[in-house]
């Protein structure tokens, strides 16, 4: 992979393609799905939601206790096409009884809100459902990565994006504001059409190495669950420290600069088996960094100069007049998650693919103290502008870091 020519053409090759619109249209959908919300609920129902939705996303990564990462990652690794389908059972069975525990967790959680929000536990029971249902998502999807299939992993995505949406649609339109919770319960569970034998067929095998299998699981699991953190603590905050209007401007300020992070994503996931693959290979890392630099500094530039000439009319246009004021708040956030996307999003991606997940976990525990500890202090001055100032600056401070320790890691290769 010595030119962008060549960066481009092995994306195609490997059906990357398909999963960059994959991730396009989730996108598209999860903003549409939001936009139906904000536009239909009063503030104070849309910051309560927003609260049960927060705890769900720190929930959400831990699915299986980490099997999902442990399949992509071993799986990837792997050269034996029978060997990748009895590692596929192993942490479909086992990733089950953790999902179990996992749910059991998340409706525990609710009980710190009992008595600040009324009625909030029917909320916590129909995203638990939502959340068993994701373990099935991860797990069937990470199979059809390991084995090459990456078409038929858009397709799945598309599925229960498009699909989901459709349901959200028609429930939310029929059934108002619990119309919506059946339809995040049930969107998905879409993905068990594409449930077969193969994927959990061999349900005695256990792999020599479960343990060190376990233990890249763990911890990309705690990564997963402590960035999420990350994502959710900014709402918790305000919503502890203010109030759920305060929560509903920022979940509105922070929606769009949250998601073009998938330009980026959606190339890293599609590449991420070939990432694995030649983890001992520096020309190899170094130049799919160099070229990926190539194409995302001036995407990452012209999305900040059209923001800012045009921040209060997308607000206007998507939002209403209700949040418009919320222009400065969101270029300070699209500056973290623009930066981001050439730092964090690269850097943070390629160390788990190179076997150095640990790293992403100590990073991430600091990330989240800075994070505590700045919006802590700027929040009882500068309310939902000094929320934003806080997470700009740990997504700045923790994309540098994983910078540094991959090329750290790229320097100690021969």
């Amino acid at each position: 992979m010595k030119s962008l020519k060549d960066f481009l053409r092995s994306f195609f090759n490997n059906s990357g393609h398909y999963v960059f619109l994959s991730f396009l249209i989730a996108k598209i959908c999860g903003f549409i799905g939001s936009l139906l919300i904000i536009r239909l609920l009063p503030e104070n129902e849309f910051g309560v939601l927003s609260i049960v939705l927060s705890v769900l996303t720190i929930f959400l990564p831990f699915t299986g206790f980490g099997s999902g990462q442990s399949l992509m990652r071993f799986g990837s690794i792997s050269s034996d096409e029978n060997e990748k389908l009895k590692i596929s059972s192993y942490f479909f069975f086992k990733g089950i009884l953790f999902e179990i525990i996992l749910i059991i967790l998340f409706l525990g959680a609710s009980i710190f809100y009992f008595n600040k929000y009324e009625d909030i536990f029917i909320i916590f029971i129909f995203c638990a459902i939502r959340l068993g249902g994701y373990y099935f998502v991860n797990h069937i999807q990470a199979f059809y990565r390991i084995t090459g299939k990456n078409q038929t992993f858009a397709r799945i995505n598309n599925v229960v994006n498009i699909g989901g949406l459709i349901l959200l649609f028609i429930c939310t339109y029929f059934f108002k504001f619990y119309g919506y919770l059946i339809a995040i319960a049930i969107t998905p569970y879409l993905a068990l059409f594409w449930l077969k034998k193969d994927i959990y067929l061999s349900r005695k095998f256990i792999p020599k190495n479960y343990k060190e299998m376990w233990r890249y699981g763990a911890f990309t699991a705690a990564t997963s669950l402590i960035s999420e953190t990350l994502f959710s603590l900014d709402i918790l905050l305000l919503g502890f420290l203010m109030n759920e209007t305060a929560v509903a401007n920022y979940r509105v300020a922070i929606l769009i600069p949250s998601n073009i992070t998938f330009l980026a994503v959606s190339f890293l996931q599609s590449d991420f088996p070939i990432l694995s693959k030649n983890y001992r290979n520096k020309k190899f890392l170094s130049s799919y960094v160099v070229n990926f630099h190539k194409i995302f500094l001036p995407i990452c530039a012209g999305i900040f100069i059209f923001f800012f000439f045009f921040d209060e009319y997308i607000l206007q246009f998507f939002f209403g007049k209700t949040y418009v004021e919320n222009g400065t708040l969101l270029m300070i956030l699209l500056i973290g998650f623009n930066v981001g996307m050439l730092t964090r999003n690269l850097y943070g991606n390629l160390l788990p693919a190179v076997g150095k997940i640990e790293i992403n976990t100590w990073i991430s525990v600091a990330s989240l103290l800075i994070l505590y500890g700045v919006s802590s202090f700027l929040i009882p001055t500068y309310g939902v502008v000094g929320m934003g100032i806080a997470m700009t600056s740990t997504l700045l401070i923790s994309g540098f870091s994983y910078m540094v320790f991959f090329l750290l890691y790229l320097r100690k290769l021969s």
